[in-house]
């Protein structure tokens, strides 16, 4: 058994990662990719969450939240959203009642402070170009880059080049 602790802060900052079930491209579809949004929207209409980063690849995405003070519950949201995008999925059932859609777990990191933010952040924004699905973060169209470029967050040109400290994380 695992050793492995997740660590829980009230009004936290939060990287994740959430793979596909053996990494199947299945968010390649707009019927499921609209899926997506729908069970994140559903979801943070129930326990509410912010997403401040958010890049959609088609066998996994990256994301950062920020939940409310008052509130660590990250579990329970990602297993919400998991089972709501399942729901309609035609797909058998295994002996845990699950459906082979997702990995059973995700990985996250607590941010600590506004570096760590920013990494992440350049992370998530990066990876389309590091799995080379595109030249260009500004080029991927299920990212939230164009709003962060918009914000301020990014000078225009960001990403043609991988940032240095990018080459050091693996978050997959």
């Amino acid at each position: 058994m695992s050793e492995y602790r997740r660590v829980y802060q009230h009004g936290g900052s939060y990287f994740f990662t959430v793979v596909t079930y053996n990494r199947t491209p299945i968010l390649t579809t707009s019927e499921n990719l609209s899926r997506l949004h729908q069970s994140f929207k559903h979801v943070m209409n129930q326990r509410s969450f912010t997403i401040e980063a958010m890049v959609i690849l088609p066998d996994h995405l990256h994301c950062i939240w920020q939940l409310p003070s008052g509130d660590s519950d990250f579990s329970t949201r990602w297993r919400l959203i998991k089972r709501y995008f399942s729901i309609m999925k035609d797909k058998p059932v295994t002996e845990r009642g699950e459906k082979n859609i997702w990995q059973r777990r995700f990985w996250e990191h607590f941010l600590r402070d506004e570096e760590d933010w920013r990494r992440h952040m350049d992370y998530i924004h990066y990876n389309p170009v590091k799995h080379g699905y595109v030249q260009n973060p500004a080029d991927w169209p299920h990212s939230s880059f164009q709003k962060a470029l918009q914000e301020g967050l990014y000078p225009i040109g960001w990403g043609t080049k991988e940032p240095s400290f990018i080459s050091d994380m693996n978050k997959e």
